[in-house]
């Protein structure tokens, strides 16, 4: 983790792992914001079950759950999913996932969510993790460089 204080440009996302290495049950927390279709679909199927996702901006194919791909593509979809009377961590929560979990800033949250971008600093950045959303750090590129 960075040691520079975040600001408003600062790029967050929710970070599944935290959500793993907290132990937190990710998974049932998921499966209570799906639509009454997918908790119906998703009755017995096995937690965890990855299917393959692609990126709609970089076309990358990326493993993702398949709750969470269910949330994500069709749920978070829905107009009651979320509203301008929706608490604000579950609002940001919410709009990662309408939005692919891809990285934003305070900023652009604001504009999403028509809340000024201060106070949703002020909700993300603080020394508390709530729902996981934490800055978002490039993963480290891989060196190309063989080993003889």
């Amino acid at each position: 983790m960075s040691l520079l204080k975040p600001s408003t440009k600062t790029p967050f996302h929710i970070d599944f792992e935290w959500w793993k290495k907290s132990e937190r049950d990710w998974h049932v927390f998921l499966r209570s914001l799906l639509c009454q279709e997918h908790q119906d679909a998703f009755a017995s199927v096995e937690e965890g079950e990855m299917i393959d996702w692609i990126d709609p901006q970089t076309a990358e194919v990326k493993p993702v759950d398949g709750v969470q791909h269910a949330l994500m593509s069709h749920c978070a979809m829905l107009p009651e999913f979320s509203s301008e009377r929706t608490a604000m961590v579950e609002a940001i929560f919410r709009t990662f996932l309408v939005n692919g979990n891809i990285p934003m800033s305070a900023e652009d949250l604001a504009k999403r969510l028509g809340r000024p971008a201060d106070t949703i600093l002020k909700t993300i950045a603080g020394p508390r993790v709530y729902r996981g959303l934490r800055p978002y750090q490039a993963p480290e590129p891989v060196s190309s460089a063989a080993s003889e």
